[in-house]
């Protein structure tokens, strides 16, 4: 596995989702939205997912995967590549979906307090109508890419 920094830790876990990459049987890739619940330092992402359909049949074929988080703002990402393997439903432990619960609360509050401050997004909280997770990736970091051009890096 390969050791997060504080840093990029930081950086996934300030982001509302990231972008999870699969490649199906026939090696086309699958990309889908899924929301971090817990990263160790060591090196080991855990994501939730609510729907056990493309991503979770690519998984069964190839374990291999990727995680993508941009913040446009600050014109900064990180690709992490690695190796995943998928914790059933029945497996999962409650302190992870308390986790969940507890990202999912933040990001309807989120969206609430930019709605309040005019910046209006989707009309209703689609969080709130979200299913609960249908079993958990958990993946091994081994390899990191800074997404961030070389130019800024070194302004840094």
């Amino acid at each position: 596995m390969k050791r997060l920094n504080e840093n990029i830790a930081h950086f996934l876990r300030s982001q509302n989702f990231v972008i999870v990459s699969t490649v199906g049987r026939d090696g086309t890739p699958h990309n889908s939205c899924k929301g971090i619940v817990k990263i160790d330092g060591s090196g080991r992402i855990y994501l939730l997912d609510l729907y056990k359909e493309r991503t979770y049949e690519n998984l069964r074929h190839n374990r291999r995967m990727s995680i993508t988080a941009v913040d446009e703002h600050k014109f900064a990402g990180f690709c992490l590549k690695g190796v995943a393997k998928v914790i059933r439903e029945d497996r999962l432990q409650p302190h992870i979906i308390r986790e969940w619960e507890a990202k999912i609360t933040q990001r309807i509050t989120h969206r609430v307090l930019k709605n309040i401050s005019g910046q209006k997004g989707h009309p209703r909280h689609p969080e709130v109508a979200l299913p609960t997770p249908e079993y958990m990736i958990v993946m091994d970091v081994k390899e990191i890419v800074n997404l961030t051009p070389h130019h800024i890096k070194q302004q840094g």
